[in-house]
């Protein structure tokens, strides 16, 4: 298809990091999302919590599938605004890369342990994983991805680290926007977790039908369906309204977007960029039914006893983990030990802490809390 004059282009990337030869058969693109794939972080997502810790149930979402999701989004508003649908979905397979395990309870834990050493943010995490930690190719470190890929999956950066990070930390620093593809992957991240940890918590029995009928964007849609299948129950029932609440949101942010584009008029990607405020949005009233619905969220599920019991739990494994390898890195594998003991002598303790911060983000659920067993409980095989 014909893209739009403001899209992102694979002929007219800022590059790689590393000087490479054009691909064959594949744009810049395709290159990035087929090396994200490819990646071991793309893989242990599989094994990294959603909401509900990996063991809980076969059917909830983890990281990877909520990826996917993510993905399925970003390409259905990338092809009808025009935008590169290869690029969108890149940076939305690739935006948890760097996520802890137990979700954002298992980075929060990181980052009050990273407090002395200057924090952990899972989206600079993510960077760090595609930049350096990923060990596959032969001539650089990482994954070498394009420019416009890891300003993607930078979608929050503090102004501290922003300058410690080139051209990719400025916008950050000048308040600038990055292109539309990396702002609608944001967007398609909020879509996909907030009406799929609604499915997820029906599953689990920690929502209420009656209670969500009060929240607008649920509770019309779920009226709808009734009103047209009305012997529909169950699953069915749940599925049908979930997928039209995402069909409204996405319709919504097509129109408002495209509506956004044709005012602001932006002549290139480099004209999106000088922008002081987002193109791709949601209209007011829908925005506003995303918020309330994010509001129940917060309130009944992610606050629900289960799952604070849970996400405590989370917190003191990490906290326990990252504590007992910092006291002694002799205790971590013997790659990622003799990295801490080189990071330590270039950057003293925090260089020793950034790198079991490493270790510990890249772990699973199940891996963390297995090596937690194996350190903290007697009797436990090492």
């Amino acid at each position: 298809m014909n893209l739009a004059v403001y899209a992102a282009q694979d002929e007219r990337s800022r590059g790689r990091q590393f000087s490479e030869p054009a691909p064959h058969l594949r744009g810049e693109f395709q290159r990035d999302r087929d090396r994200i794939i490819h990646s071991n972080a793309f893989r242990r997502l599989v094994y990294k919590t959603q909401v509900f810790v990996n063991h809980e149930g076969d059917l909830y979402r983890t990281r990877i599938t909520h990826s996917m999701e993510v993905a399925q989004i970003g390409r259905t508003i990338a092809r009808a605004l025009a935008l590169h649908e290869t690029l969108t979905e890149a940076i939305c397979l690739a935006h948890d890369l760097g996520h802890t395990p137990f979700g954002h309870a298992g980075q929060d834990a990181l980052n009050e342990c990273m407090r002395e050493y200057g924090g952990f943010e899972h989206n600079l995490q993510s960077l760090r994983v595609v930049d350096l930690l990923e060990e596959r190719y032969a001539d650089f470190p990482g994954l070498n991805l394009t420019f416009e890929t890891r300003e993607g999956i930078l979608k929050h950066c503090s102004a501290q680290n922003a300058r410690n990070l080139g051209e990719l930390g400025l916008r950050f620093i000048e308040r600038r926007q990055p292109g539309l593809e990396a702002q609608l992957a944001n967007l398609a991240d909020a879509i996909a977790y907030n009406n799929h940890d609604v499915d997820d918590g029906l599953r689990a029995g920690l929502l209420d039908i009656d209670a969500l009928r009060e929240v607008s964007l649920f509770g019309r849609e779920y009226a709808d369906v009734v009103a047209r299948y009305p012997s529909l129950t169950g699953r069915r029932l749940v599925h049908e309204t979930i997928r039209r609440m995402i069909d409204r949101v996405v319709r919504d942010v097509v129109a408002a977007s495209a509506a956004r584009l044709a005012d602001a008029g932006p002549p290139s990607i480099e004209a999106v960029r000088a922008e002081t405020a987002p193109l791709i949005v949601m209209s007011d009233a829908v925005r506003e039914e995303h918020l309330e619905l994010k509001r129940f969220l917060n309130t009944h599920l992610y606050r629900h006893y289960r799952v604070l019991r849970m996400t405590n739990k989370a917190r003191k494994v990490l906290r326990e983990l990252f504590e007992v390898f910092m006291q002694d890195i002799d205790l971590l594998p013997d790659e990622h030990r003799e990295a801490a003991a080189n990071a330590e002598r270039q950057h003293e303790k925090s260089g020793r802490a950034r790198v079991v911060a490493d270790y510990v983000a890249g772990m699973t659920d199940r891996y963390a809390i297995v090596e937690h067993r194996r350190l903290f409980s007697p009797g436990e095989r090492s």
